[in-house]
């Protein structure tokens, strides 16, 4: 895995995103640019490959249902435009060690109550996929093997099982958090060395660069 900080790792890859994000309708040529620098950023970051290609894949089919209505030239732009930020981000997300979200999150220039409901969220996401891996493997104990087995399994009456089990942890770990004096913050340091902020300035420029243009080429066409 490439060696840098958990902030710098965040803000590169909010950086990507957002860039791709801006990017004007039609312009593929800046989108595959987008698209080459995900895949290095994914191979930097030592994803695996099949983890990230069923998240993917479950993401996709949702954000089709919402994009093929618009047409399949609009249609094919937002997906694959989507598909950009989705490889940064999860690349970003699964390969973040556990319980280091907040450390991440501390060097985001984002106000402080929304740092907290990130930090909350994140911790409640890690909360929620341990309690499926449990109930998974209280599946296949009970001879419930491959995923037909798991979908019978996974009935409503467990799904609210599920988010029972996951709100009353959550609640647990929260209290625990406050008992050990949480007030919001994080009592660490995570704010960027020089040479991680001339990088950043560099991604930014680059970015930036790249979104601006996809409109001149826009206007010229």
């Amino acid at each position: 895995m490439l060696k840098m900080s958990l902030p710098l790792r965040l803000q590169l890859s909010l950086v990507i995103v957002v860039g791709a994000a801006l990017l004007n309708y039609h312009a593929w040529p800046y989108l595959g640019v987008y698209g080459a620098i995900a895949l290095l950023w994914a191979w930097l970051l030592r994803v695996r490959i099949p983890q990230l290609g069923k998240l993917l894949g479950t993401e996709l089919i949702f954000l089709s249902l919402l994009a093929l209505p618009l047409g399949w030239e609009r249609a094919s732009f937002l997906l694959v435009r989507s598909l950009v930020c989705l490889i940064v981000m999860n690349s970003f997300l699964l390969t973040l060690p556990p319980h280091s979200f907040g450390i991440a999150l501390k060097g985001l220039p984002v106000p402080l109550p929304l740092k907290e409901n990130l930090l909350l969220a994140g911790q409640y996401l890690e909360i929620l996929l341990a309690e499926v891996t449990r109930m998974q493997r209280s599946a296949q104990l009970r001879g419930l093997n491959g995923s037909a087995g798991w979908l019978r399994y996974a009935s409503a009456a467990m799904i609210g099982a599920l988010y029972l089990r996951s709100l009353e942890r959550a609640e647990r770990v929260y209290t625990a958090m406050v008992a050990r004096g949480y007030n919001g913050q994080l009592p660490l340091d995570s704010t960027l060395r020089p040479k991680e902020r001339v990088a950043l300035l560099a991604a930014s420029a680059i970015a930036a660069c790249l979104t601006f243009s996809s409109y001149q080429l826009t206007v010229n066409s």
